[in-house]
């Protein structure tokens, strides 16, 4: 953010309509003090050369460098910019949120969307830049939801235990579920490190709020927020290794 609070955004599309629609949005809020605009990747390196920016407004399906693999560039930057997403489709939230995406607005734009994409840039920008804060930032990821026509950012943290349907994954949260583009096994590969284990083809758990595990007719099952889901033979023993070592973990600290 500069000197005055204000924003310093760059917007990039290749398509000259959708950037001009997105920019004049951008430019009628009085939180960005300075917008640049990019019909492409090279275009919008080239002007992050010349001075740094606070967010990125990008496309993603765009010719040569395409959005997704601009977003990786500018993660490696010394002090990289905040990412919002402006896209016509839906199949590339997943990989938005492994990104680190502040937000992700879907096509055609609204002002009160890109109002709420600034204001959640401004909050993102003004964290501790403390490593331990940081380093929890890392450890807590986000995933794009919809709500309402609105794409929200769910934290992962917020997950309680997800459910396979179909090509999709249902999100189970204290308050509630959601229902995102991607695979269970894309999850459980993704969220191994963060604590969640399958439990079975359909489910995925996160191992700590399991309250019990209970042998019931046929078969076992795991207790979450009083949720009973079931446990498959093949997943059983490994399961149980699990929470003996977790249970052993916490007795020694």
């Amino acid at each position: 953010m500069n000197a005055s609070g204000f924003l310093r955004v760059l917007a990039v599309d290749d398509e000259p309509p959708a950037l001009d629609e997105l920019a004049y949005h951008l430019r009628a809020d009085p939180r960005v003090a300075r917008l640049l605009t990019a019909g492409d990747a090279t275009e919008a390196l080239r002007l992050l050369r010349d001075g740094d920016v606070d967010v990125v407004f990008l496309d993603i399906r765009m010719p040569g460098l395409d959005g997704m693999e601009l977003a990786r560039v500018l993660r490696r930057f010394a002090r990289p910019p905040a990412i919002v997403f402006v896209t016509a489709y839906d199949d590339g939230a997943v990989d938005a949120f492994d990104l680190g995406a502040t937000d992700y607005v879907r096509k055609p734009v609204r002002a009160d969307r890109l109002a709420e994409s600034l204001r959640r840039v401004i909050g993102s920008r003004v964290v501790p830049s403390h490593p331990a804060a940081l380093a929890r930032a890392e450890e807590d990821p986000t995933i794009p939801i919809e709500l309402a026509g609105t794409t929200r950012m769910l934290p992962r943290s917020a997950v309680r235990w997800v459910e396979a349907q179909g090509d999709y994954a249902r999100l189970h949260t204290a308050e509630g579920s959601h229902l995102v583009r991607v695979s269970l096994a894309t999850l459980a590969e993704r969220w191994a490190d963060a604590g969640f284990v399958r439990v079975h083809r359909s489910y995925l758990v996160q191992l700590k709020l399991i309250a019990e595990l209970r042998l019931v007719n046929s078969g076992y099952v795991v207790v979450i927020d009083s949720t009973e889901l079931p446990v498959s033979r093949r997943h059983t023993r490994e399961l149980k290794d699990k929470l003996v070592r977790a249970a052993k973990q916490d007795w020694n600290r």
